[in-house]
């Protein structure tokens, strides 16, 4: 309920009561809520990607969008969502960033990039919610020791610049 897809359909315009319902459902029986996710390759809308003629957007228009999401999500729930999946699936089974277009536009195609709309996406959570707990989720990463590896380096690249990260979420598809 709190996938982009879901909670921001379209430019301006908020899905909230999917999510407010799951959050409401969670307070009401004491638990430890989860807010999956806020930056994800998939089930992210196209037009996050475009502007309004249908276009690659540039770098820093992509991040203004990525920052206004995040900080809006996070902030409704600010003190209610106790952790946040603030990256999903970002390696693919190598071990290596997925292709995506949150990977080709904030990156840019350089290696000095490559963690940027990973690092962003973790500075602009912690801004929204200090308190919240934040997470990088992924699948596979018990199964595969390069992918695992790369778990490791995204989780030492925010630390190395004192960005908040709390933990690794490790998916097991079937």
């Amino acid at each position: 309920d709190l996938k982009w897809l879901l909670v921001h359909p379209q430019p301006n315009r908020y899905n909230w009561e999917p999510a407010d319902s799951y959050v409401a459902f969670g307070e009401k029986n004491k638990m430890f809520i989860i807010g999956h996710c806020l930056v994800w390759h998939a089930q992210t809308p196209r037009w996050v990607f475009q502007d309004q003629a249908g276009n690659a957007l540039t770098r820093d228009a992509l991040l203004t969008r990525m920052k206004d999401h995040i900080i809006t999500v996070v902030g409704r729930y600010k003190g209610r969502i106790k952790g946040w999946d603030v990256v999903n699936e970002a390696l693919d089974d190598s071990g290596t960033l997925r292709n995506t277009q949150w990977l080709r536009i904030i990156g840019e195609g350089s290696p000095d990039k490559q963690y940027d709309h990973i690092e962003n996406a973790f500075r602009w959570a912690h801004e929204a919610d200090p308190n919240a707990e934040l997470y990088y989720n992924d699948f596979g990463l018990e199964a595969s020791k390069a992918k695992c590896d790369a778990a490791v380096a995204i989780v030492k690249d925010l630390k190395s610049k004192g960005l908040r990260i709390d933990g690794v979420g490790i998916q097991l598809h079937a």
